[in-house]
């Protein structure tokens, strides 16, 4: 083999190998790039076990004022409105979202950046909490048993039923 024929090679070798970076890249930039639809996981099948054991997820009369009373009294207008959703997916995406404060509000994302904060134990933006809420509670995202349900309805217009949102949704 001639050094021009190695330099030949070598130089077709270095090429090829840059071509494959270079296309590896773009398509990892593509895909990245590329919207998707957003979907749900599917919900844990020992979900009504946990919360079976956890709370009573029985009527909202005489509720507490508190995250398990205003789960209940969600639940039972959700009955009512036919929204889907059990005690556990609710409680599940509180803890998630807020830790179950009501007066939780995120203004660092882009929401909050483009003057819609995130507020409230489900962390609804305004649009969304009028676009869902649910007559027969409280005209404020912040108020805890109209911002469950109004997220509830609309995780089940977009996943089906908040029990399938295991996310940020």
């Amino acid at each position: 083999m001639t050094a021009i024929t190695a330099a030949s090679r070598l130089a077709r070798l270095r090429n090829l190998a840059v071509t494959g970076m270079v296309t590896t890249g773009a398509a990892a930039a593509a895909l990245t790039l590329t919207p998707a639809t957003a979907h749900a996981a599917e919900a844990p099948k020992a979900a009504p076990a946990i919360a079976s054991k956890t709370a009573d997820p029985a009527g909202a009369k005489g509720a507490a004022n508190n995250l398990d009373g205003w789960i209940k009294q969600s639940l039972t207008i959700m009955k009512a409105k036919g929204i889907p959703g059990t005690y556990e997916g609710l409680h599940r995406n509180i803890m998630r979202e807020s830790s179950g404060n009501p007066n939780a509000q995120n203004n660092y994302d882009v929401n909050a950046k483009n003057g819609t904060p995130s507020k409230g134990l489900l962390q609804v933006i305004d649009p969304t909490f009028k676009a869902f809420h649910v007559a027969g509670t409280a005209n404020n995202s912040t108020d805890p048993v109209a911002n469950i349900t109004a997220a509830a309805n609309y995780a089940a217009h977009r996943y089906g039923s908040i029990d399938n949102v295991n996310s940020a949704y």
